[in-house]
């Protein structure tokens, strides 16, 4: 009997465990090792992932050596690598340095990539990577992608399209030596404020504030809750809530200052210090700064700073308090089961930071639907080697 092949895949700048998400729930896969230098995220990924080999160290320190002296694993048994370097250095909400070290990080990737010669790898980040220079780093960054023998795509993936409460979207660059051509996956849900497209009627609504977070208690500033407010109100809710603990995690607010707290009160959904008396609106602050979201939309970008009402868009749309770590978790499709370590603060930069979980599931059925299709072309080409070059035959969608 022939044991059943996984592909392997390594999780470099794994942060909390976003882009391997999809990765890590499919028996198909096996998630061997991942590298993240920030010892807290590196703690929080271990605790959701104990069985991939850790390196919280910083990416020049890993390579393929090490991986045969720890796991015993060869660099060319490693089919699959993902990853999402820091992207501050491209955001479009940063100063985008051009002399950022965060923004030379890709090189790194490159040296990992042709050291270990993975016959797919996903390279994804924000936006402002496709304008930063003037789309002069992109296009160098697709170069020494392609200087290494793959074909590289990339395409702007929309996590609202996807299932996510969230508009978020991510630059997902993949390269492939694969002789089958990667597709992307379909979206499955659509803005009902934009005109619907009449010859897919099997997308469904983007999912809203209320649909995610809906079961989740309206505390006030500086409170904390255990308990869900009602049952589960959606599938959405059923799937976050799945093996979740009996005391719900990380739902807390900070301490905010009178003031902060009754502009938030006074905020309307959706609202902006515009719609506040002058007398309390904020001598300071960008346009997006001390707003509500919207408790019928999806949620705007989360960041790192998803419970500062004055850095970005992140005040409940109905409590007078700011997101809370699991609100953020829920927005970034992380389950409630999965936890997070350290301050506040840490726990934030860890969701804030985070591909959504659903894209990765997305990106990963998509991946391991192009190397089913990779194993039939070379099953029919030659039926002796076609064990030998691809094991997949048991891989399911």
């Amino acid at each position: 009997m022939i044991k059943k092949k996984k592909l392997k895949v390594i999780d470099l700048f794994s942060g909390v465990g976003g882009l391997s998400y999809g990765f890590a729930c499919d028996d198909n896969f096996e998630i061997i090792a991942a590298n993240e230098i920030l010892p807290n995220i590196a703690k929080a990924y271990s605790l959701n992932h104990p069985a991939v080999k850790m390196y919280a160290e910083d990416i020049t320190n890993f390579n393929a050596q090490k991986i045969k002296k720890d796991l015993n694993i060869k660099a060319g048994e490693v089919e699959i690598i993902v990853a999402g370097p820091p992207c501050q250095a491209y955001s479009t909400v940063g100063k985008r340095l051009a002399n950022d070290p965060r923004g030379k990080l890709f090189k790194e990737y490159y040296r990992v990539l042709k050291e270990f010669n993975p016959k797919f790898f996903i390279f994804e980040n924000v936006r402002g990577l496709l304008s930063i220079q003037g789309g002069e780093l992109f296009k160098t960054i697709i170069s020494c992608f392609e200087s290494l023998g793959y074909k590289v795509q990339y395409k702007l993936l929309n996590a609202a399209d996807y299932g996510a409460p969230q508009i978020r979207e991510r630059v997902m660059i993949i390269g492939s030596k694969l002789k089958t051509d990667f597709q992307y996956p379909e979206p499955t849900h659509y803005n009902p404020e934009e005109a619907p497209d009449l010859f897919n009627k099997k997308l469904k609504p983007y999912l809203t504030l209320e649909e995610a977070i809906g079961d989740l208690p309206f505390i006030k500033s500086n409170e904390e809750r255990f308990e869900y407010s009602s049952d589960p109100k959606n599938d959405f809710q059923k799937l976050m809530r799945k093996n979740a603990p009996v005391k719900l995690m990380d739902h807390n607010s900070p301490n905010n200052n009178e003031k902060l707290v009754k502009i938030m009160e006074l905020l309307p959904d959706g609202g902006t210090p515009e719609n506040l008396p002058k007398n309390l609106r904020p001598a300071s602050g960008f346009k997006n700064t001390y707003c509500r979201l919207w408790w019928k939309r999806p949620a705007t970008t989360i960041t790192r700073n998803l419970s500062t009402p004055s850095s970005s868009r992140c005040i409940h749309p109905k409590a007078p308090r700011p997101l809370t770590t699991r609100e953020g978790a829920r927005i970034q499709c992380f389950p409630d089961s999965y936890q997070f370590y350290g301050s506040r603060g840490d726990r934030n930069l860890q969701v804030g930071n985070a591909v959504p979980t659903f894209l990765s599931i997305v990106m990963a059925k998509a991946i391991l639907e192009n190397f089913k299709n990779e194993y039939k072309i070379v099953k029919e080409k030659s039926p002796n080697e076609s064990l030998r070059l691809y094991r997949v035959s048991s891989l399911t969608v």
